[in-house]
Formats: C-alpha cells, sequence, structure tokens
C-alpha cells in the first residue's frame, strides 16, 4: 500500500454530533527504532512486544462547527491540559489530507493513562494510536464502511504521524514496523509478526520496575534527530537489520538464551546511541544500573531465564516466560522494588491490541 491510499474519499458531512471511546496500548520494542527521516520513516525496522496494562483510554466527542479552523480541546485525567495541545495541533496538520473532516468539527478530547505518562514507558505510542482509533470511528460514524485490515492499517498509518512507536499499538501480540529482508512490513504502519512464535513466547510477562516517573530530560523527539549526522548511525541501522533477522528464528525455536542476548544487547545499544551523540545525554539512572546488575546476577545463580529491555527513559522492563512468574515477582519484592521510586512497579505481559469501549 501506499500513503494515498488512506485519503478518505468522500464522506457523510451531515452528521451533527458523535462520541467515540477506545483503549489502546503502550507497547516495548526488542529491536529498537532510533532515528527517523521525513514524515515518520524510521531509519530501521522494529519489532515489539503489545502489552496488555499499560494503555491509554481516549473518548472524542465531536460537534459539527462553522468556522475552518481546528477546533479542540484535550482534557488529560479530567484536567484541562494546554501543554498536549501543540502536539495535536501538528499532528491534525499532519493527517488533515487524509482525514478532511478535521476542520468540520469541534473534538472534545479526554484521555488518561493507567501508567506514568512521560516516563519512557511509550505513553505517546498509546496515546497518539488511541486517538488514531478514535479519528478512524469517526470515519466510520461519517458513512465509511471499512473492513478490519483496512481499518487497521490506516489506524496504525494515522498514528505513526503522530508519534512513530504508535504504529505498533494497534494489534499484537508482536508488531513489526519498517521495511526488512525478514519479514513482510512496511514503513507506513506496523504490521502483525507474521512468523511463527514458539510456545515459549506465549503469555510472555514484563515487570516495569519505575526508577523515575517524572518526565524525561530529553524527548525521543529530540533524541531521533540526534541521529541525524551520528558517528555510529550507519552501523546501528544495519544491526536492527540484522538483529530482526536473527529473533524472525529465535520467536521460531523458542531460544529464551539466544533471545536474552538479542534485546538485552539492543536495549543498551539504545542508550549507548544517545550517549555517543552530540549533545550527548544519559537517560538511565544509577538505580537503572543497580537493577540490571541484579537481574544478571539472579540469572547466574538461578538458571533464570529473565532479561531487561529498556526504552528511552530510566525505568527498567523485566522480561520473563510465563513459567518463571513466582519465583520472578519473589526476586522484584525482595531485591529490586528497593530501587523503584516509592517501590513501585507495573506487572504486565504481552496482550493483543487496542480495543473499542
Amino acid at each position: 500500500m501506499i500513503d494515498q491510499d488512506f485519503i478518505l474519499k468522500s464522506y457523510n458531512s451531515k452528521v451533527e454530533r458523535g462520541s467515540v471511546k477506545w483503549s489502546s496500548p503502550s507497547n516495548i520494542a526488542l529491536v529498537k527504532y532510533w532515528g527517523k527521516r521525513k514524515n515518520q520513516i524510521p531509519e530501521n525496522p522494529s519489532i515489539s512486544f503489545t502489552l496488555s496494562n499499560c494503555k491509554t483510554i481516549t473518548e472524542v466527542t465531536y460537534t459539527k462547527k462553522k468556522s475552518t479552523e481546528f477546533s479542540f480541546e484535550v482534557f488529560f485525567e479530567g484536567e484541562k491540559n494546554e501543554a498536549f495541545k501543540p502536539k495535536i495541533q501538528t499532528f491534525f496538520e499532519r493527517i488533515e489530507s487524509y482525514v478532511p473532516f478535521l476542520r468540520d468539527y469541534h473534538f472534545n478530547i479526554e484521555t488518561s493513562n493507567t501508567f506514568p505518562h512521560s516516563s519512557g514507558i511509550a505513553s505517546s505510542a498509546s496515546g497518539m494510536s488511541a486517538l488514531a482509533l478514535c479519528l478512524m470511528s469517526i470515519e466510520e460514524d461519517l458513512g465509511v464502511d471499512y473492513a478490519d485490515d483496512y481499518f487497521n492499517r490506516k489506524a496504525s498509518f494515522l498514528a505513526r504521524l503522530g508519534s512513530g512507536s504508535a504504529c505498533r499499538s494497534i494489534e499484537g501480540e508482536l508488531v513489526v514496523w519498517g521495511k526488512n529482508k525478514s519479514t513482510e512490513s512496511s514503513d507506513l504502519f506496523g504490521v502483525r509478526f507474521d512468523g511463527d512464535i514458539h510456545s515459549n513466547f506465549k503469555d510472555y510477562q514484563d515487570a516495569i520496575l519505575l526508577v523515575d516517573k517524572g518526565e524525561k530530560q530529553v524527548s525521543s523527539t529530540l533524541g531521533h534527530k540526534l541521529m541525524y549526522g551520528h558517528p555510529f548511525a550507519k552501523e546501528r541501522f544495519l544491526q536492527a537489520h540484522d538483529n530482526l533477522d536473527k529473533l524472525k528464528d529465535i520467536l521460531s525455536s523458542g531460544d529464551l538464551k539466544e533471545f536474552i542476548k538479542i534485546v538485552e544487547s539492543e536495549a543498551l545499544t539504545l542508550h549507548a546511541m544517545m550517549m555517543t551523540s552530540m549533545p550527548y545525554f544519559i537517560l538511565m539512572k544509577p538505580n537503572t544500573l543497580e537493577i540490571i546488575n541484579r537481574i544478571w546476577k539472579f540469572r547466574e545463580e538461578n538458571n533464570s531465564n529473565i532479561c531487561f529491555t529498556l526504552d528511552a527513559g530510566a525505568n527498567v522492563h523485566v522480561l520473563f516466560p510465563k513459567a518463571e512468574e513466582s519465583k520472578v515477582y519473589d526476586f522484584i519484592k525482595s531485591e529490586l522494588v528497593a530501587y523503584c521510586q516509592n517501590g513501585h512497579y507495573i506487572c504486565d505481559s504481552v496482550g493483543n491490541g487496542a480495543k473499542r469501549l
């Protein structure tokens, strides 16, 4: 498919008002996306687990108006939020040619998260995907009848124009984004992983240790821009392609030890790119490193398949098979919770994607 395939060509402009509501999850990348080209096109492919409990719930109420300007209000967890408006304004400007009814209506956007915002748990991914899904449901309210596959692809396409990783939050349980030699995929939208998935990776668990619940010092948007001219960018992009190729075979064979090598290497490489950009920056905290070292020690001493990954933040995603759920949570409670802010962590697992409410 090409971008012109997603242009809404006609709709019922006489619809006066309506309301739609979606829940959309965050996701955690196993092979990381870092660096993008114009129009939110990724420099390298990525693959992610869709989460289950970490999600954004968004309700959009729309009312017919006469002015031709974009008109919307944003409410975050019950309070009017002006800080979100510039990003949504930019989003609307990017998608207007595909969603031409945006200037016909005033939108009240009410949104909330089940997890801390802007702390490295991909809140932009769940937030923008939830909003994109609401807009797709409004398209259907305006008289368009879509097949499920097209609906999901256009929702992912729109979400990408708000936040790149948001395109991986529409479906589950594993989603690939970015053209590559290993899988059927696209730069324009995320697609469900088409390979075989071994039973070892079914019901995979993700305990998110909240090392720092505050807003990141450097946004992901800025971090992506710093890959332009980065001395290691070219090799990093090639590495991501190679790791996705290897991971496809690992997901099929069920090799947990090789899975751990790829996932942890990808996490550390992501942060290495941050630390070697210009200007350079560090999003990990001392407690992040303490947790990583304790995970390594626990894994060796207990012959465990526990591992970690990181997004663009200080928090640690602890990944493990469901078969190890009891002993890993005992370990978290006894040793790792002390390194979490206020002792907080989130129990999550692989999920199946967004839901209309």
